[in-house]
Protein backbone atom coordinates (compact mmCIF):
# COMPACT_ATOMS: atom_id res chain seq x y z
CA UNK A 1 0.00 0.00 0.00
CA UNK A 2 1.96 3.20 -0.82
CA UNK A 3 1.44 6.21 1.32
CA UNK A 4 3.78 9.29 2.40
CA UNK A 5 6.65 8.70 4.36
CA UNK A 6 5.59 9.60 7.41
CA UNK A 7 9.42 8.70 9.09
CA UNK A 8 11.03 11.10 6.88
CA UNK A 9 7.75 13.68 7.52
CA UNK A 10 9.12 12.44 11.47
CA UNK A 11 12.91 13.82 11.17
CA UNK A 12 11.93 17.22 8.75
CA UNK A 13 9.81 17.88 11.79
CA UNK A 14 12.92 17.97 14.11
CA UNK A 15 11.94 15.09 16.26
CA UNK A 16 13.50 11.98 17.03
CA UNK A 17 12.60 8.26 16.42
CA UNK A 18 12.91 4.80 18.08
CA UNK A 19 12.50 1.40 15.63
CA UNK A 20 12.53 -2.32 16.52
CA UNK A 21 14.15 -5.00 14.07
CA UNK A 22 11.81 -7.73 12.54
CA UNK A 23 14.06 -11.16 12.37
CA UNK A 24 11.38 -13.49 13.16
CA UNK A 25 9.83 -13.76 10.24
CA UNK A 26 6.33 -13.68 11.47
CA UNK A 27 3.67 -11.31 10.24
CA UNK A 28 2.18 -11.93 13.69
CA UNK A 29 4.99 -10.24 15.36
CA UNK A 30 5.06 -7.53 12.97
CA UNK A 31 1.50 -6.88 13.31
CA UNK A 32 2.04 -6.75 17.10
CA UNK A 33 5.06 -4.04 16.96
CA UNK A 34 3.42 -1.57 14.25
CA UNK A 35 0.38 -1.93 17.12
CA UNK A 36 2.92 -0.79 20.25
CA UNK A 37 3.55 2.71 18.48
CA UNK A 38 7.21 2.22 17.50
CA UNK A 39 8.08 4.84 14.48
CA UNK A 40 9.92 2.75 12.29
CA UNK A 41 10.25 -1.30 11.87
CA UNK A 42 13.06 -2.86 9.98
CA UNK A 43 12.46 -5.97 8.21
CA UNK A 44 15.86 -8.11 8.44
CA UNK A 45 17.09 -9.34 5.64
CA UNK A 46 20.72 -9.15 6.10
CA UNK A 47 21.01 -11.70 9.05
CA UNK A 48 17.48 -12.84 9.72
CA UNK A 49 15.88 -16.11 7.51
CA UNK A 50 13.47 -14.43 5.90
CA UNK A 51 13.09 -13.81 2.36
CA UNK A 52 11.18 -11.57 0.05
CA UNK A 53 7.80 -13.57 0.14
CA UNK A 54 7.80 -13.46 4.43
CA UNK A 55 8.43 -9.80 3.64
CA UNK A 56 5.45 -8.63 2.24
CA UNK A 57 3.58 -11.03 4.36
CA UNK A 58 5.38 -8.42 7.56
CA UNK A 59 4.16 -5.56 5.23
CA UNK A 60 0.75 -6.59 4.38
CA UNK A 61 0.45 -7.55 8.64
CA UNK A 62 2.16 -3.68 9.10
CA UNK A 63 -0.21 -1.89 6.34
CA UNK A 64 -2.96 -0.41 8.83
CA UNK A 65 -0.47 0.88 11.24
CA UNK A 66 1.19 4.18 10.90
CA UNK A 67 4.95 2.75 11.52
CA UNK A 68 7.05 3.19 8.85
CA UNK A 69 8.17 0.19 7.39
CA UNK A 70 12.23 -0.24 6.44
CA UNK A 71 14.04 -3.35 5.32
CA UNK A 72 18.13 -3.92 5.49
CA UNK A 73 18.99 -5.64 3.10
CA UNK A 74 21.76 -8.36 2.92
CA UNK A 75 24.32 -6.27 0.59
CA UNK A 76 25.06 -3.39 -1.35
CA UNK A 77 23.76 -5.51 -4.37
CA UNK A 78 21.09 -3.15 -6.96
CA UNK A 79 19.36 -6.39 -8.28
CA UNK A 80 17.91 -7.05 -4.46
CA UNK A 81 17.44 -3.59 -3.67
CA UNK A 82 15.30 -3.25 -6.83
CA UNK A 83 13.38 -6.59 -5.76
CA UNK A 84 13.11 -5.24 -1.56
CA UNK A 85 11.51 -1.95 -2.81
CA UNK A 86 9.30 -3.20 -5.62
CA UNK A 87 8.08 -5.33 -2.61
CA UNK A 88 6.54 -1.59 -1.00
CA UNK A 89 9.18 -1.08 1.86
CA UNK A 90 9.39 2.94 2.12
CA UNK A 91 13.15 2.79 2.68
CA UNK A 92 16.44 0.70 3.01
CA UNK A 93 19.38 0.00 5.08
CA UNK A 94 21.91 -0.64 3.25
CA UNK A 95 25.10 -2.20 4.83
CA UNK A 96 28.84 -2.23 4.80
CA UNK A 97 29.32 1.00 2.66
CA UNK A 98 33.12 2.18 3.16
CA UNK A 99 33.62 4.94 0.17
CA UNK A 100 31.85 7.78 -1.33
CA UNK A 101 31.43 5.57 -4.42
CA UNK A 102 29.84 2.52 -3.18
CA UNK A 103 27.51 5.34 -1.48
CA UNK A 104 26.77 6.67 -5.09
CA UNK A 105 25.86 2.85 -6.10
CA UNK A 106 23.43 2.44 -3.51
CA UNK A 107 21.38 5.38 -3.88
CA UNK A 108 21.60 4.64 -7.79
CA UNK A 109 19.96 1.60 -7.12
CA UNK A 110 17.01 3.29 -5.14
CA UNK A 111 15.84 5.86 -7.74
CA UNK A 112 14.66 5.59 -11.00
CA UNK A 113 16.52 7.20 -14.21
CA UNK A 114 17.31 9.85 -14.88
CA UNK A 115 18.38 9.98 -11.26
CA UNK A 116 19.28 6.54 -10.78
CA UNK A 117 19.38 2.65 -12.76
CA UNK A 118 16.20 0.83 -11.04
CA UNK A 119 14.45 -0.50 -13.32
CA UNK A 120 10.69 -0.04 -13.54
CA UNK A 121 7.66 -2.98 -13.39
CA UNK A 122 5.26 -0.19 -13.32
CA UNK A 123 1.68 -3.24 -14.02
CA UNK A 124 3.01 -5.59 -11.91
CA UNK A 125 4.67 -5.39 -8.65
CA UNK A 126 2.99 -4.90 -5.12
CA UNK A 127 5.09 -1.18 -4.65
CA UNK A 128 2.90 0.40 -7.18
CA UNK A 129 -0.45 -1.53 -5.49
CA UNK A 130 -0.14 -3.89 -8.22
CA UNK A 131 0.06 -0.62 -11.13
CA UNK A 132 -3.18 1.11 -9.17
CA UNK A 133 -1.01 3.83 -7.37
CA UNK A 134 1.69 3.70 -10.59
CA UNK A 135 1.31 7.55 -11.80
CA UNK A 136 1.32 8.63 -8.25
CA UNK A 137 4.44 6.38 -7.08
CA UNK A 138 6.72 7.68 -9.97
CA UNK A 139 6.17 10.51 -9.78
CA UNK A 140 7.10 11.29 -5.85
CA UNK A 141 8.75 8.02 -4.96
CA UNK A 142 12.31 9.19 -5.37
CA UNK A 143 11.79 11.94 -2.46
CA UNK A 144 9.74 9.69 -0.69
CA UNK A 145 11.65 6.76 -0.27
CA UNK A 146 14.24 6.94 3.35
CA UNK A 147 18.00 5.92 2.19
CA UNK A 148 20.42 4.62 5.10
CA UNK A 149 24.09 3.80 4.88
CA UNK A 150 25.64 1.19 7.09
CA UNK A 151 28.88 2.74 8.43
CA UNK A 152 30.63 -0.76 9.83
CA UNK A 153 34.30 -0.36 9.36
CA UNK A 154 37.54 2.09 10.18
CA UNK A 155 37.66 2.82 6.82
CA UNK A 156 34.41 3.99 6.33
CA UNK A 157 34.35 6.11 9.74
CA UNK A 158 37.41 8.04 7.83
CA UNK A 159 35.37 8.79 4.52
CA UNK A 160 32.01 9.77 5.82
CA UNK A 161 33.05 13.34 5.11
CA UNK A 162 33.26 11.74 1.69
CA UNK A 163 30.04 9.31 1.73
CA UNK A 164 27.84 11.84 3.24
CA UNK A 165 28.29 14.29 0.68
CA UNK A 166 26.92 12.18 -1.79
CA UNK A 167 23.30 12.87 -3.34
CA UNK A 168 20.34 11.54 -2.04
CA UNK A 169 21.75 9.56 1.04
CA UNK A 170 19.12 10.79 4.37
CA UNK A 171 20.88 8.63 7.24
CA UNK A 172 24.16 7.31 8.09
CA UNK A 173 23.83 4.48 10.52
CA UNK A 174 26.76 3.38 12.52
CA UNK A 175 26.73 -0.64 13.13
CA UNK A 176 28.84 -0.59 16.10
CA UNK A 177 29.39 -4.54 16.61
CA UNK A 178 30.98 -4.98 13.02
CA UNK A 179 32.88 -2.19 13.79
CA UNK A 180 34.35 -3.67 16.60
CA UNK A 181 35.15 -6.51 14.79
CA UNK A 182 36.93 -4.68 12.11
CA UNK A 183 39.13 -4.02 14.93
CA UNK A 184 39.61 -6.69 16.42
CA UNK A 185 37.27 -6.17 19.18
CA UNK A 186 34.21 -7.96 18.35
CA UNK A 187 31.20 -7.71 20.72
CA UNK A 188 33.50 -5.60 23.44
CA UNK A 189 30.82 -3.05 23.68
CA UNK A 190 32.22 -0.92 26.23
CA UNK A 191 35.63 -1.35 25.05
CA UNK A 192 37.47 2.43 25.08
CA UNK A 193 39.57 2.20 21.58
CA UNK A 194 35.48 1.59 19.97
CA UNK A 195 33.82 4.48 22.14
CA UNK A 196 36.63 6.88 20.77
CA UNK A 197 35.76 5.78 17.17
CA UNK A 198 32.13 5.49 17.38
CA UNK A 199 32.63 9.08 18.89
CA UNK A 200 34.44 10.18 16.35
CA UNK A 201 32.27 8.76 13.54
CA UNK A 202 28.96 11.02 15.30
CA UNK A 203 30.82 13.79 15.16
CA UNK A 204 31.90 13.44 11.42
CA UNK A 205 28.21 12.61 10.70
CA UNK A 206 26.46 15.67 12.14
CA UNK A 207 29.67 17.75 10.34
CA UNK A 208 28.51 16.45 6.81
CA UNK A 209 24.55 17.34 7.85
CA UNK A 210 23.14 13.88 7.53
CA UNK A 211 21.11 12.45 10.04
CA UNK A 212 22.33 9.77 12.20
CA UNK A 213 21.13 5.97 13.57
CA UNK A 214 22.72 3.50 15.66
CA UNK A 215 21.35 0.40 17.39
CA UNK A 216 20.79 0.59 21.34
CA UNK A 217 22.74 -1.97 23.49
CA UNK A 218 21.36 -3.21 27.28
CA UNK A 219 22.11 -0.80 29.95
CA UNK A 220 21.89 2.00 27.11
CA UNK A 221 20.05 5.12 27.99
CA UNK A 222 17.72 6.08 25.03
CA UNK A 223 17.56 9.76 26.23
CA UNK A 224 21.41 9.77 26.39
CA UNK A 225 22.03 8.71 23.09
CA UNK A 226 19.12 11.29 21.39
CA UNK A 227 21.14 13.66 23.28
CA UNK A 228 24.76 12.43 22.43
CA UNK A 229 23.66 13.48 18.44
CA UNK A 230 21.35 10.48 17.41
CA UNK A 231 18.23 10.61 15.73
CA UNK A 232 16.62 7.00 15.00
CA UNK A 233 18.03 4.38 17.68
CA UNK A 234 16.53 0.84 17.30
CA UNK A 235 16.46 -0.12 20.63
CA UNK A 236 14.20 -3.51 20.32
CA UNK A 237 13.73 -6.67 18.09
CA UNK A 238 10.49 -8.88 17.78
CA UNK A 239 13.59 -11.70 18.88
CA UNK A 240 14.78 -10.08 22.54
CA UNK A 241 11.25 -8.75 22.77
CA UNK A 242 9.87 -12.47 22.47
CA UNK A 243 13.40 -14.37 24.52
CA UNK A 244 13.32 -11.65 27.36
CA UNK A 245 9.68 -11.88 27.74
CA UNK A 246 9.74 -15.67 27.84
CA UNK A 247 12.96 -15.67 30.22
CA UNK A 248 10.96 -13.39 32.75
Amino acid sequence: MYRENRLKQHFADGRKALGCWLQMCSPLAAEIVGQAGFDCAIIDIEHAPGDLLTAISQLQALSASPTTVLMRVQWNDPVYIKRALDAGVEGLIIPYVNTAEEARAAVAACLYPPAGIRGAALAAVRAVDYGKARTEYVRTINDNLFIILQIETLSAVDNIPEIAAVEGVDMLFIGPTDLSADMGRLGRADDPELAAVIARAVSAVKDGGRLLGTIGYAGENLEEMFARGYDLVIGASDVVLLREGAAA
